[in-house]
């Protein structure tokens, strides 16, 4: 892509609710670092999920986004080539590196039922409290049998033992185990839907993401995403995960905590200068 600069950051809000102070910080840290790096932001709109997203989510997060402060070169209201980027319509992109995962072999379907799965609580979990998926499925379908993902969880079948290692650009080095910290993840759900953790390596990659700015509440994923953009044979971004913005009694916040939405602050009257202070003091 012609005229990219070195640096390219993302926004990237899930229209499940309305943003709160939390994203907020979350994307006003890409913000900075995008300017401190003389660098650009792209945007996109993580809405995969058919049961949750709403419209009205996608245009207050928008609208909430520029009325922080932040800018963008690519997605809505941009007039560019390259947006705007929403992953509802950027199928495609998804099923071309399934395929892919399927023919290497990193990937195998998954038939446990809910039930099965609730019955594997019973195995190890691991550091976020979250049963370790036993591997009954990893041996017994063959994966190139199957010319579409429909119908069943595909999971990614991680290397036991081995260690991922990172360095987060905000706080330090990070290392997991596979088969420890976290088990064979799911990279496409059985309703046919692709799961985060392959719709963001597909689209950090192909929008040529150079830093990834986002809470760390996802270093693990971080490690896991690892896994596949090894796997896909991709270059891979940096990242940098800033601590959560925290309520009163200490809980991270979470698009429940209604009170402490963008829109709900501005409503009450505050300023954009106090949502910024409020938001990057944490």
């Amino acid at each position: 892509m012609a005229g990219v600069p070195s640096y390219r950051g993302r926004l990237a809000p899930s229209p499940t609710g309305y943003l709160h102070l939390g994203h907020a910080r979350t994307f006003l840290l890409a913000g900075q670092r995008a300017r401190e790096q003389g660098g650009s932001l792209i945007l996109r709109n993580e809405d995969l999920d058919p049961e949750r997203c709403r419209a009205e989510y996608v245009s207050a997060a928008y609208e909430d986004l520029q009325w922080i402060g932040l800018q963008w070169v690519e997605g809505p209201d941009c007039g560019g080539p390259y947006g705007p980027y929403s992953q509802s319509e950027r199928r495609s992109l998804y099923l071309g590196q399934w395929k892919r995962l399927r023919d290497l072999g990193f990937i195998y379907p998954c038939t446990c039922s809910r039930k099965e799965l609730a019955l594997s609580a019973m195995a190890p979990n691991d550091a976020d409290n979250e049963p370790i998926y036993p591997g009954s499925c990893r041996f017994k379908a063959e994966a190139a049998s199957f010319p579409a993902p429909a119908g069943v969880n595909w999971r990614f079948r991680v290397p036991d033992g081995r260690e991922i290692t990172f360095f987060d650009q905000n706080l330090g080095r990070q290392s997991y185990v596979a088969g420890k910290d976290f088990g064979d993840f799911v990279i496409w759900r059985r309703d046919d839907v692709p799961a985060y953790q392959l719709a963001v390596v597909a689209d950090d990659y192909a929008m040529k993401i150079s830093e990834v700015v986002r809470g760390e509440d996802l270093l693990k994923s971080t490690a896991r995403q690892l896994l596949l953009y090894r796997a896909l044979d991709v270059a891979e971004p940096q990242f940098y995960h800033c601590d959560l913005v925290r309520d009163e009694a200490g809980t991270r916040l979470a698009k429940r905590h209604g009170a402490l939405s963008i829109r709900r602050l501005r409503e009450a009257g505050w300023t954009r200068e106090q949502v910024q202070g409020r938001a990057l003091e944490g």
